[in-house]
C-alpha cells in the first residue's frame, strides 16, 4: 500500500492549503506519516475514512484535506447491529463540478486495499468501483412480492448441486434450479448441456412470473450495458463482448436459506455464454453481502496466500434489487455470497434469499458448435487467469475430471474468436490432445479442481 501511495506528488498551486502542509516536501512521505498530518487537521475523522479518501485522491495530502473540508464524513455507530447509511463516495470525488470533467470522464481508482473489505451501499459508487451497476426497487413491489411467493414454493424442490473437487464428491452450499423458455430448450438442456461434467435432469420452463419478469429485465440489462459502453469503455465496446442485444434464454435460481448457506469465490462459467459475458441478478428476500475482488495473478509480487491482495469491495443486495454484472466482470474479477452473522428477517421470505441470474447462452456456443474431447465430454471454456503470461486468453479443455467417478484426459486447445466473441478457426478435426504453449500442469490443475 506504501508504495501505491508514497509516489512523488506533482507541485501544488501556491494558493493551495497544501503548500503550508509537511507532507509536500519533495520527499516521499510514508502513508503513516501522511496520516498522521490529515489526523491533525482534521481531528475528527476516522483513520479508515482518511486513508479512503487519500487513496482516492493518489496519495496527495493537500488534496485529500482540501476535499474533507467540504462534506460531512459518515459517522460511525459505536453498540449497534444496525446497518448504518454510507454517505456517497463521490462526495470526495477527483474532479469538482467547476472544473468542467465529469465523473465518468475518468475511470474511478479501486479503494479497496489488502486484506480490508469496502462496503459500498449507493448505486454510483458501485458503478465507479466495480464492474456491476444497480438498479434499487427494480420491480413494482407487488410484483416484487408475486415473484418471491412463487420462487419460495419452487425452492421447495430445489437440490444441491454435487461435484467432485479434490477427489472428493462434495455438494455447493445453497440449493437451485434451472429454468429455460421453452420446451424445446428444455429437452435440449437436458440433453445436449453439460454443467459441472454432467448433463442437469431436473430443467424447468419459466414459471409464469420469471417468463413475465424476463422482458423487463432485458430492457433494463440492455439500457445498462449502452450507458457501460459510453461511460467506462470510451464509447466502445470491449473486445470479445457480444454488439447483439442481450436476449437471456436461460436462468439459474439459487436459494440461500439462513445466514451461513454461501457461494465460495468464483467467476461463472463461460462455455455457453462465450468471452465477455454479461449477467443480469435480480435479488429478493432478506439482504446479503455480494462480494467482489479483483483477479491477481499468481506472479504478481506479495500474491501467494494473498488471494484478497486487491482487497474486497462488499456489495448489499436488498429486496427487490436487479444488479448487472458487465463484460469486464467474469474475466477480470471473482465474486461471492459470503457467510453472515446475523441478518435481517424479510416479512415474507424469512430468513431466506432468492437470486435469479438470467443469462443470454449465445447460438454459437451451443454444444454441437463446442469441441468435444476424446473420452466424449464436451470440452470447458477457460479464460488464463494465473499467470501474466497468456493472460487473459482463452482455451478448451476436458471437464471430466470434475465427474464423480472419472478422470480427466489431456484434452486441450486454444480458443479464438473474432472481436465480437464468435468462435473462429476450430474444427472438429483439428481438435487436439496437447499444446505446448498449454497452461502449465500446475495451473490447469488449479482450474480444474476450484472450477474458478
Amino acid at each position: 500500500m506504501d508504495a501505491f501511495v508514497t509516489r512523488k506528488k506533482r507541485k501544488s498551486r501556491p494558493d493551495s492549503e497544501s503548500s503550508a502542509t509537511p507532507g509536500n516536501d519533495a520527499h516521499e512521505d510514508s502513508t503513516d506519516m501522511k496520516l498522521a498530518i490529515l489526523s491533525s487537521l482534521h481531528p475528527h475523522s476516522d483513520q479508515e475514512t482518511l486513508l479512503d479518501i487519500l487513496l482516492a485522491h493518489d496519495g496527495d495530502v493537500g488534496a485529500t484535506s482540501q476535499a474533507l473540508k467540504t462534506p460531512l464524513l459518515p459517522k460511525k455507530t459505536g453498540g449497534s447491529s444496525t446497518v448504518a447509511a454510507q454517505s456517497s463516495l463521490r462526495s470526495f470525488g477527483l474532479a469538482s463540478p467547476s472544473s468542467g470533467s465529469s465523473p465518468s470522464s475518468k475511470r474511478a481508482k479501486l479503494l479497496s486495499r489488502k486484506g480490508a473489505t469496502l462496503h459500498l451501499y449507493d448505486p454510483i459508487d458501485i458503478s465507479e468501483h466495480t464492474p456491476c451497476t444497480i438498479i434499487h426497487n427494480f420491480l413494482p413491489a407487488e410484483q416484487a412480492d408475486s415473484l418471491l411467493l412463487e420462487l419460495l414454493e419452487e425452492s421447495k424442490t430445489f437440490e444441491k448441486i454435487t461435484f467432485k473437487l479434490f477427489d472428493n464428491v462434495v455438494s455447493s452450499p445453497h440449493t437451485s434450479g434451472f429454468y429455460v423458455g421453452s420446451y424445446k430448450e428444455l429437452q435440449e438442456q437436458k440433453h445436449e448441456y453439460i454443467y459441472n461434467g454432467m448433463k442437469l435432469t431436473d430443467v424447468r420452463t419459466l414459471t409464469p412470473q420469471l417468463e413475465r419478469v424476463r422482458a423487463r429485465v432485458q430492457e433494463a440489462v440492455n439500457k445498462e450495458i449502452q450507458d457501460r459502453i459510453r461511460t467506462h469503455y470510451g464509447g466502445k465496446k470491449l473486445r470479445y463482448q457480444s454488439p447483439e442485444p442481450w436476449t437471456p434464454n436461460a436462468a439459474f435460481v439459487n436459494c440461500y436459506n439462513g445466514p451461513q448457506e454461501n457461494v465460495g469465490w468464483h467467476s461463472d462459467r463461460l462455455t455457453y455464454l462465450g468471452p465477455r459475458a454479461v449477467i443480469g441478478s435480480l435479488s429478493l428476500g432478506v439482504t446479503r453481502e455480494f462480494r467482489v475482488r479483483r483477479i491477481v495473478p499468481d506472479d504478481e509480487p506479495d500474491k501467494p496466500n494473498k488471494p484478497d491482495l486487491a482487497g474486497q469491495i462488499a456489495i448489499h443486495l436488498p429486496h427487490n434489487s436487479l444488479l448487472v454484472m458487465h463484460a469486464d466482470m467474469q474475466e477480470e474479477w471473482k465474486h461471492s455470497v459470503s457467510p453472515a452473522l446475523a441478518i435481517d428477517p424479510h416479512p415474507v421470505a424469512g430468513s431466506r434469499r432468492i437470486n435469479i441470474t438470467y443469462r443470454h447462452y449465445r447460438a454459437g456456443f451451443h454444444p454441437r458448435n463446442t469441441p468435444r474431447c476424446p473420452c466424449g465430454v464436451p470440452a470447458v471454456l477457460r479464460v488464463v487467469t494465473k499467470k501474466r503470461e497468456n493472460w487473459g486468453r482463452y482455451f478448451w479443455m476436458c471437464y471430466a475430471g470434475n465427474v464423480p467417478g472419472k478422470e480427466a484426459c489431456e484434452f486441450f486447445r486454444w480458443a479464438e474468436f473474432d472481436d465480437d466473441g464468435n468462435p473462429v478457426g476450430m474444427k472438429q478435426q483439428d481438435w487436439g490432445l496437447r499444446d505446448e504453449a498449454r497452461p502449465d500442469a500446475a495451473e490447469q490443475k488449479k482450474i480444474e479442481v476450484t472450477g474458478k
